[in-house]
């Protein structure tokens, strides 16, 4: 289990050995709040469906954004992030949408990625519980959980701002955002997600 970030606190993505980590995984995961639904004979049927579409947003120094990983551009330009596909429910445990990244090939213009959610459907986050965003390390044998930010702040927004991280010297940095946003998709997020920068 990595470190658990509040809201607001960063933490350098350096290996134990000092060295700088190079290929994570942001995982993003969420249930839906919906009380399970009973049917005939009192059976148990599943909550509503909650999807939320992961997203990243390539932001270089001045605030421009560079570049978007989402479900409908699963890569980035340079090659160095990949988005592994959509969720459309929100079901299971573990990771629901997770975006890789190669630190060691993002383009040198970028400055910072930040990782948002949104709900397509517009449903709102007073129906989502347990989001959570984490980085997880690639390279190493296992990859290790480096660090959990569990958001607690439910509403009636449709998207939030969760995570980014920095060029922080030679290496990067993680840190936990956790604002409320709302928009349908990416595009809809670009602004919210600049002011955090």
């Amino acid at each position: 289990m990595g470190l658990s970030l509040e809201k607001g606190q960063s933490l350098s993505l350096t290996k134990k050995n000092g060295g700088a980590l190079t290929k994570i995984r942001l995982g993003l995961g969420w249930d839906s709040a919906a009380p399970v639904k009973r049917g005939l004979f009192g059976r148990a049927k599943p909550a509503d469906e909650i999807d939320l579409d992961a997203s990243a947003i390539f932001f270089d120094a001045s605030g421009k954004v560079l570049d978007t990983v989402w479900f409908q551009q699963l890569a980035s330009k340079d090659g160095s992030a990949t988005h592994t596909g959509d969720n459309l429910t929100g079901a299971g445990d573990g990771d629901d949408e997770t975006i890789l990244v190669d630190l060691s090939k993002v383009s040198p213009a970028v400055s910072q990625i930040v990782f948002v959610i949104s709900s397509y459907t517009q449903q709102s986050f007073d129906m989502v519980e347990n989001a959570f965003s984490r980085v997880v390390d690639d390279s190493a044998p296992g990859a290790p959980e480096v660090a959990r930010y569990q958001l607690t702040d439910s509403g009636t927004h449709t998207a939030m701002i969760m995570s980014k991280v920095s060029r922080d010297g030679a290496g990067w940095s993680f840190k936990a955002i956790g604002n409320r946003a709302n928009g349908r998709s990416v595009m809809d997020l670009l602004t919210p997600a600049a002011q955090t920068l």
